[in-house]
């Protein structure tokens, strides 16, 4: 991988991340449309350290907060229903089944469904059903003023159910098209959430994920299977352009609709599909970087 590869993608990675429209799979199409191999599973990992980075230090005063609270609720059983303190084991209860179906499905990962056949359908099954989220979400708000329609959720009111709901959204990200916040997002608003307590909550749930994939492909920079320097480079360059979007997302969510990023993942899947029947694009273009 040359550094102004490893440009591109650290800018794709840092743009897409946060947005409802996949990041795994806009660094794959970037490679796939430039000729450049895919720069594979492992590489999209460690980069999501630099955005997961920009998480970190944006959402800082609420995961200290948790983490001390729920530390401290280890020992002291009287501090067990605070809402900081349950939230960290929610975060914790929500990362099940990502952990669990990330080992399970390591191969396929790495390997089927990498597939732009398969990306192609998810953006469009993945972008339809954030659009009915939305609509049901919108609905809501609007008859909300008018107290219509019933009021929807904030994170006081998240269960153990609902994390795990959470957590089984988040693992469908795994496919290259679904979108880590698309997906979690898209559960949060059909369970009744708003919008931003639904992106909050998928941003916190993703911190453990991302840091355990991340670390563990990490290991392949030594082993001279991903090259490190442009990786480390790209992994930077995520890290600055994502907290940027972050921040900008944040306050995107609490007045706009998701409509732009439905419209926008259902016609790259129609664009993806119409390249593929007509054979301008191959399926498994750069597949065998690996």
């Amino acid at each position: 991988m040359s550094w102004f590869e490893s440009l591109i993608l650290g800018l794709v990675q840092g743009l897409t991340e946060f947005l409802p429209i996949s990041s795994s799979a806009h660094l794959r199409l970037t490679a796939a449309f430039a000729g450049w191999q895919d720069p594979g599973a492992a590489f999209t990992a460690i980069t999501q350290i630099g955005t997961e980075a920009a998480v970190l230090i944006y959402f800082r005063k609420d995961i200290a907060r948790i983490v001390s609270a729920w530390f401290r609720s280890l020992f002291d059983k009287s501090l067990r229903g605070d809402q900081d303190a349950k939230m960290g084991w929610l975060v914790i209860v929500g990362s099940i089944p990502i952990g669990v179906l990330g080992v399970t499905l390591k191969d396929a990962i790495e390997g089927p469904f990498r597939d732009l056949r398969l990306t192609a359908t998810t953006l469009i099954v993945m972008g339809i059903v954030l659009g009915i989220a939305d609509r049901l979400a919108a609905r809501d708000e609007e008859g909300g003023r008018h107290r219509a329609v019933r009021e929807r959720k904030t994170l006081k009111e998240l269960g153990v159910k609902d994390g795990l709901i959470f957590g089984l959204c988040q693992a469908m990200a795994l496919v290259p098209g679904v979108s880590r916040s698309g997906a979690t997002i898209s559960g949060g608003l059909l369970m009744g959430f708003t919008r931003e307590a639904a992106a909050r909550y998928s941003f916190l749930l993703a911190i453990p994920a991302v840091l355990a994939s991340g670390g563990m492909e990490l290991k392949k920079l030594g082993e001279g299977q991903v090259s490190w320097g442009p990786t480390i480079f790209a992994t930077v360059i995520a890290f600055v352009v994502g907290y940027v979007v972050i921040a900008w997302f944040m306050k995107f969510i609490s007045s706009k609709s998701f409509m732009p990023f439905v419209v926008y993942r259902i016609l790259l899947g129609i664009a993806l599909i119409v390249l593929i029947s007509m054979n301008v694009l191959s399926p498994h273009a750069g597949e065998s970087a690996g």
